[in-house]
Order: C-alpha cells, then sequence, then structure tokens
C-alpha cells in the first residue's frame, strides 16, 4: 500500500534549528501582544489588532519590508510575561508537528532596546524553557543573534549580554538581519569573543546576497553551520566545501519565497544543494508571519520536489545530526526517526 505522505510527516518526529522566536508568533500570539500594548512605540502600533488585517500586513513586497515588519512586532515584546508568552506559544506549535528539539533564535539587543530588562529577559527565557518541557515535551536551546542593521557595537552589546547572563540552554551564537551593506567581517571580534567562550558560531549568509557573503561567513567568523545559504548554489567550489567538511545549511524554502529572495519554489535551489552533497536541515525561519509550520515544509519537499518518505526522513536525520544538543538525545531521536521511517 503507497505510504501516505502527510501521515507520515505528521508521525516524524523532528528538529527545528532555524526559527526566531518573535517571527514563530502565531497571529493568535501577535493579536495578544498588539491588544496587550494598545499604547506602545509608534512602530508598533503599525502592527493590527485585527486578524485579517494582521494578514494582510504580512504580505510582504521584499526583504527589506519583512525586516520593517518583524521589528514592528517585536517592539511589541517589552516585558519578560512578552517573552514568555512567545516561548511558550512557540512549544505548543513545535509540539503540534512533532518537532521534538529546537534552536531558537533570540535577538537580545531588540528585546532590551523594546524596554526589557536585562535580568528580566533572562529569566523569562529560563521560565518559557521549563515551561516548554513541562507543558509541551519540547527541549529549546537558544541562539543569540545580532541585529545586524544596528551594526558591530551591537554585535558587542550582544555578546557582553549572552557572556554575562549566559540562560540555561545556550547554545549559539548567531547574525541575522540585512546582509546587503553589512559584510560579515564587520562582526568578527564579537564572534571571536563568543567562540572562545564556547559558542557555536551560526551566522545568516547567502539568503539574499551571493556566495561571497558565505564564504565570508566561514572565513571571517568560523561558521559551523549557516543561516539560509541558498545562493551557495552559484559556486561550485564552495558546495564542494561545504559537502567535503559537512557544514550544514539551514534552509527555509517558504521563506525564501515570501521574502522574494526566490522567485518560486519551483526555482529553490534546495534539489541542487541536496545533490550537490551539502548537509540540508529544513527549517522555517519565521512561521507565524509566513504562514507555514515544520510540517508544511516537509510536504512541500515531497509535493515539490519529488521527495521520497525515505528521503523525508534522511532529512530529519540529517537536522538531528547538524543540532547542538547532547549525544543522548541525538541518539533517541535517530531512533525514533528509524521506527516511524521502517513503518512507512
Amino acid at each position: 500500500m503507497p505510504t501516505d505522505v502527510p501521515s507520515f510527516v505528521d508521525a516524524l518526529p523532528k528538529v527545528e534549528l532555524h526559527v526566531h522566536l518573535v517571527g514563530s508568533a502565531s497571529v493568535d500570539t501577535v493579536l495578544t501582544l498588539a491588544r496587550r500594548h494598545a499604547d506602545g512605540p509608534p512602530r508598533a502600533l503599525a502592527v493590527p489588532t485585527d486578524p485579517e488585517r494582521l494578514r494582510a500586513f504580512y504580505e510582504f513586497t521584499d526583504f527589506a519590508h519583512f525586516i520593517e515588519v518583524i521589528l514592528a512586532v517585536g517592539e511589541l515584546v517589552t516585558t519578560g510575561e512578552d517573552v514568555t508568552t512567545l516561548v511558550v506559544g512557540l512549544a505548543r506549535d513545535l509540539a503540534s508537528r512533532r518537532v521534538r528539539y529546537s534552536e531558537v533564535t533570540v535577538t537580545p539587543v531588540n528585546h532590551l532596546l523594546a524596554g526589557v530588562d536585562q535580568d528580566e529577559l533572562a529569566e523569562a527565557l529560563a521560565v518559557g524553557r521549563r515551561r516548554a518541557a513541562e507543558e509541551h515535551g519540547v527541549e529549546l536551546a537558544w541562539i543569540f543573534d545580532i541585529p545586524g542593521e544596528k551594526g558591530p557595537k551591537a554585535g558587542l552589546d550582544t555578546v557582553d549580554w549572552v557572556l554575562r547572563h549566559r540562560p540555561e540552554g545556550t547554545v549559539g551564537f548567531g547574525l541575522g538581519g540585512p546582509e546587503d551593506g553589512f559584510p560579515r567581517e564587520l562582526f568578527r571580534e564579537a564572534f571571536d569573543r563568543a567562540r572562545a567562550a564556547g559558542l557555536r558560531s551560526l551566522p545568516h549568509a547567502g539568503e539574499t546576497t551571493g556566495p561571497e557573503t558565505v564564504w565570508s561567513a566561514l572565513r571571517d567568523l568560523g561558521a559551523e553551520r549557516i543561516g539560509h545559504g541558498i545562493n551557495a548554489v552559484d559556486d561550485p567550489r564552495l558546495l564542494d566545501h561545504l559537502a567535503e567538511h559537512g557544514i550544514p545549511l539551514e534552509v527555509c524554502p517558504t521563506s525564501n519565497v515570501r521574502t522574494r529572495a526566490v522567485r518560486s519554489l519551483a526555482e529553490h535551489p534546495l534539489p541542487r544543494l541536496l545533490a550537490a552533497g551539502v548537509p540540508v536541515t529544513l527549517a522555517t525561519d519565521d512561521p507565524g508571519m509566513f504562514d507555514t509550520d515544520l510540517n508544511r515544509e516537509y510536504l512541500l519537499c515531497h509535493t515539490e520536489f519529488g521527495m521520497s518518505p525515505a528521503e523525508l526522513a534522511e532529512l530529519s536525520r540529517a537536522g538531528v545530526r547538524a543540532a547542538f544538543c547532547d549525544e543522548a538525545t541525538r541518539t533517541r531521536l535517530l531512533t525514533e526517526i528509524d521506527e516511524v521511517a521502517a513503518g512507512a
């Protein structure tokens, strides 16, 4: 009997390694925050409090427009309670898609600028992480990233906060925001400090700019995994390097189409990256804003790229292998994936 692919995807244990805390917020969560802070700053007041208008607000014209929208939503997060609301809402949504482990990207500088106290932010993340495990059975880890558009000082401020507070579950140091005009090497000092403290280097690169940005992330920031990296496909030497050294790309197909980084799913380079032997972990990026979830991304790989259940299971295994979880968690998740795949 042919495998029921949607049911297979529902059952498949997964990890989510590229998801931003603010961008993960569902429409309902954002509405809660918008209504909670009806007297917020001007940019935050631009966020609609009506569900249909909010969905229209999320129709992005380009990557720059997306950045404006996510900054507006971020300015609704002004208290520790707001941060915990985001974390627990994300855990609920992950659990419903059988995501067992997730490395969540948090941008401390933006939360601090929005009014959250430094200690309060760390405590809110700790509370949210405990509740994620207790209420939803999801293990969360943290990647703390630099908002690149704020420049090198934001990088140093970010690493200062991380090294001072280092919430339990901290695994990595990242770099997000626009790539164009903000070369990766600008942030070398912050990454050097983070890496010296044992954090893994996980910057975005090659989403809206070319392969040279990925090379810079590797060379200047010591990247161990690349956020997006899809334009590596334009450089055969880079593809060989990523494959040879086992450097994973965190690929987010729906995100790339919604932000216009890729014109259509039909043109998405994911199949070419896999064909070149590059490790790929499938992710959602900002699922609340892009109206997606990890199950939908797996199903897109089946419907758009023709991937079989066995190939989808291998994609899930690749995510587990790319995760910075402990070895007991890795072994358990790989065993669970094998069990589901064996029954397909």
